[in-house]
């Protein structure tokens, strides 16, 4: 959520900023401004309200009181003050209860609003509308060179016999597989490959999460309201949502806390299970795991001060990074444009890995500052001194460390041999009982 005091003192670059982001983001301003100018009027309205009935009590103590020291009631003349005073109290009540409901409706309008603008994009992010827009950072590793026509991980698994969309389909419809023996055991060392390196070398502190969350917790990472339809959510009465990755739980670990500033930055990794719905997405990347419903996913989580932010996005990069230079997978790293970033962020670095079956550089982590965006959301705040101070919104970074099921796909292409074997990568062979070739199916 946008900082309100931006919105009131520096409306024209809030604008500014949104409209780089794309064509009608920032449409919701004009009225988000009178809205919150309208709340605005309302509250001293209200408060003389309340301040007028509070007086009208206090008349009727003092005529209550003196109408005792006379005896009686204090007689029809006292008795009529009452009455009236009592008249003009209600009447104070009743206009409280109509302010109350009228304030009421403008902030929850103005909320609803302010809930559907994305971040602003940090100064140094390029302006553009799409991909094509996103300017390469750095290189690594060369693709390989074959001696014969590469072939697609949808080709490769299945013929090896580690890989079945075929049956997956069966079981749960499209864009689901199956992944089996030698596959299904590159997946769990790819999980405890990252995991171990993140916490051991990293300085990560590894999490095992809820694999559902609640609404609030999905409104304070930006996914509600915005993306409902790209999320599964249960059947019946339950507000609970399977997670579109571990962003959500670990971003809400601290959720309404005031951690301690000398602590920062906190660094969270843990593995979950992905799901999304893949609403809008009808049509691409129908074939093999590159977009699945249901998906595995190593998550790194940061909070930090405002002044670490930055230096930290620069790190968790890195971090992620190193997997794919360990697993020897050439990638690059490229910045985000404005109009290509995710709703949260305030600045994101795509790492995108070599997939010869394609012949093109795919995503396979995405690492983002969102700044103060989702603490907003959260409630989120640390001080600077414990138990001293101003509590301040934290800053919350994330990014996949990696995803599984693209480092999968990576691994089979890249390591894809002529006579239709795949060569596992030094780091994984521990991880694999040393196993250190996929052969294919006899």
């Amino acid at each position: 959520m946008l900082d309100p005091t931006l919105l009131r003192e520096r409306l024209d670059d809030v604008r500014a900023g949104l409209e780089t982001r794309g064509p009608g983001t920032a449409d919701a301003l004009t009225d988000l401004v009178r809205l919150d100018t309208e709340r605005r009027t309302l509250l001293p309205v209200l408060e003389r309200t309340r301040r007028a009935r509070k007086e009208v009590g206090e008349r009727i103590a003092r005529a209550r009181k003196a109408g005792g020291r006379g005896g009686g009631d204090g007689g029809a003349a006292g008795g009529d003050e009452v009455a009236a005073l009592m008249a003009e109290g209600q009447a104070h009540g009743a206009r409280i209860k109509e302010h109350e409901a009228k304030l009421a409706e403008v902030e929850a309008e103005r909320d609803r609003l302010a809930l559907t603008l994305p971040n602003l994009p940090h100064a140094s992010v390029p302006v553009g509308s799409s991909d094509a827009d996103n300017p390469e950072v750095r290189r690594h590793g060369e693709p390989p060179a074959f001696d014969f026509e590469p072939r697609a991980h949808w080709d490769i698994g299945p013929a090896l016999g580690i890989l079945d969309f075929e049956r997956a389909s069966r079981i749960a419809g499209a864009r689901f597989a199956v992944l089996a023996g030698a596959g299904a055991r590159l997946s769990r060392a790819l999980i405890d490959f990252m995991l171990d390196l993140h916490t051991t070398e990293h300085g990560y502190t590894e999490v095992e999460p809820p694999f559902l969350v609640r609404s609030d917790a999905l409104i304070g990472t930006g996914n509600l309201p915005k993306f409902e339809a790209d999320l599964f959510k249960v059947a019946g009465d339950w507000d609970l949502y399977l997670i579109p990755t571990a962003e959500v739980p670990l971003c809400n670990l601290h959720r309404e806390e005031i951690v301690d500033g000398a602590a920062l930055p906190i660094r969270y990794a843990a593995y979950t299970p992905c799901f999304r719905s893949e609403a809008g997405s009808h049509g691409k990347d129908v074939r093999g795991l590159i977009r699945q419903h249901q998906f595995d996913k190593v998550e790194l989580v940061a909070y930090a001060t405002p002044e670490q932010s930055y230096d930290v996005l620069e790190e968790l990069t890195g971090h992620a990074e190193t997997v794919l230079r360990r697993l020897e997978l050439p990638y690059r790293t490229v910045t985000l444009c404005t109009g290509d970033m995710g709703f949260a962020a305030a600045k994101t670095y795509d790492i995108e890995v070599w997939l010869p079956g394609q012949q093109a550089y795919r995503e396979i982590s995405s690492c983002s500052n969102t700044e103060a965006f989702q603490a907003r959301r959260a409630r989120i705040r640390f001080r600077r001194e414990a138990g001293k101070g101003k509590p301040e919104f934290v800053h919350t970074l994330n990014g996949s460390g990696v995803a599984v099921g693209r480092a999968l796909i990576a691994i089979l292409e890249n390591g894809q041999q002529r006579d239709g074997s795949v060569v596992i990568p030094k780091a994984l062979r521990p991880y694999m009982r040393g196993l250190e070739v996929i052969e294919p199916r006899a």
